[in-house]
């Protein structure tokens, strides 16, 4: 007879969420290793980027024998190098000083409007209209992909201190993208037969109840969208809250409801996120990962590679053979996104490259469905496919896996050798061009988006 995973995990305290943010974080019982300075650079840099962590991820994720260089501590912590010199003495002033939460909040907010909280034109191009209306709860980058943010969804777990998402959870004015119009998404669907997936993001979407989210996707489902084939979700509830697929009290809710997207017909990509291998090690976590398999969902995993968390390919190769061993898909190695606290994460692009190159040559063909490194710039998703000598010139080659153009798809292009350059628009285009072949156009869309905006 078999167990239910409600049953095995039940009765332990550690399936009652507790979720610790800058008003009670000092109450958690392994702070008392940090000395004062530490707590202080928390409370500091959690006043600009966002701070939330939780019982799990601090009981069973942490090795707090390695802190404060443990990169799971670094990961959900905030770190004081995490914003620039001045930006960190400017707050940290302020704070000191006993300034008002007015004054705090100000200054917060400046410094965040420098840190380019929406990157890669999303609120400039991404968002899509109805009827002439914006669907500011939408983005609309590529052909056959629609992302959709629904409003309950906009917060996580806990906060990854490199997410480019992390607009979304400081609250400034303009920056939030959310929906609470499910059936906006479905006549956007209805208007558009070229998109045949729609992508649930957030935050996490599996932070909602099974009864909110529900009533996100059984409208899908309902409408019989002859064009819409998959449905994602992406979430990092796995790694950050792995009872909410065993132990919560509408779990086996939330699976019958994940069932009933496969009986449907419609293909259920969950889209993981795992930035270290340490995040599959609990128990919890591989029950839950099972949990989901069960109900007919692929496990897609993605992660930026990131300096203090994970630049270290003989890392990357076990986190891909562990995944595939637990039956996960990898899927993606992104770079850190130009935006918040890139200058403390990201690795350059031939690092990068070199990263990917050394993790997949240790894993077997099942491990090569992973791509990468991956750069989500403006135009596109831009893969970067390694360093070569070309004309007598030493030149970064790249192609594009996803494009504002379709077009642009797989055509290969060359950058002058930069072992320094973090993203895209520090390359220069190699040869003696002036331009990348698709900065003509990409100037055009931008054009057009603002005088239709106008």
């Amino acid at each position: 007879m078999s167990i239910s995973p409600k049953k095995i995990f039940t009765g332990f305290d550690s399936t009652r969420y507790t979720a610790y943010n800058l008003g009670n974080f000092r109450e958690i019982p392994q702070m008392a290793r940090l000395d004062e300075e530490q707590l202080f650079e928390i409370e500091v840099v959690g006043r600009v980027l966002p701070f939330k962590t939780n019982n799990f991820v601090v009981d069973e994720l942490i090795d707090w024998e390695n802190v404060p260089n443990d990169p799971m501590f670094v990961l959900t912590f905030p770190q004081r190098e995490m914003l620039l010199p001045h930006h960190f003495e400017e707050m940290a002033a302020l704070v000191k000083g006993g300034a008002s939460p007015t004054l705090i909040r100000e200054a917060a907010d400046r410094i965040r409007l420098e840190l380019n909280p929406h990157p890669a034109g999303q609120r400039e191009l991404n968002v899509p209209h109805l009827n002439g209306e914006p669907m500011h709860g939408m983005q609309h980058k590529y052909r056959e992909t629609v992302l959709f943010f629904p409003s309950p969804g906009q917060t996580c777990h806990a906060y990854c201190s490199f997410c480019f998402r992390w607009p979304q959870f400081v609250g400034l004015s303009g920056l939030k993208f959310a929906s609470r119009e499910a059936e906006h998404l479905v006549a956007y669907l209805k208007a558009h037969p070229e998109v045949t997936d729609v992508l649930f993001t957030g935050g996490d979407p599996l932070i909602m109840s099974a009864r909110r989210l529900a009533d996100y996707i059984e409208p899908l489902i309902a409408a019989d969208l002859p064009n819409l084939r998959h449905i994602r979700i992406g979430t990092k509830a796995l790694s950050y809250w792995p009872y909410r697929f065993l132990a919560d009290a509408d779990s086996d809710h939330l699976i019958a409801l994940l069932r009933k997207v496969a009986a449907s017909g419609k293909h259920l990509a969950i889209m993981a996120h795992f930035n270290h291998p340490r995040e599959l090690e609990p128990a919890a976590v591989r029950h839950a990962i099972q949990r989901l398999r069960s109900t007919g969902a692929v496990i897609r995993t993605q992660s930026p590679v990131l300096r203090h968390i994970n630049d270290d390919p003989a890392l990357w190769a076990r986190m891909w053979n562990a995944q595939v061993d637990l039956g996960c898909v990898p899927y993606y190695m992104f770079l850190a996104r130009d935006t918040g606290a890139q200058h403390y994460f990201a690795v350059p692009l031939v690092r990068g490259w070199e990263i990917f190159r050394e993790a997949y040559q240790r894993v077997s063909g099942l491990g090569r469905t992973v791509r990468g490194p991956s750069l989500s710039a403006c135009p596109g998703k831009v893969q970067v496919l390694g360093v070569a000598e070309a004309a007598g010139e030493k030149v970064i080659t790249m192609r594009f896996l996803q494009g504002r153009n379709p077009d642009w798809i797989h055509r290969p292009f060359f950058a002058e050798y930069d072992d320094k350059a973090t993203w895209l628009d520090e390359l220069k285009p190699a040869f003696g061009q002036q331009k990348f072949f698709f900065e003509e156009e990409l100037d055009r869309i931008y054009r057009e988006s603002a005088f239709a905006s106008s």
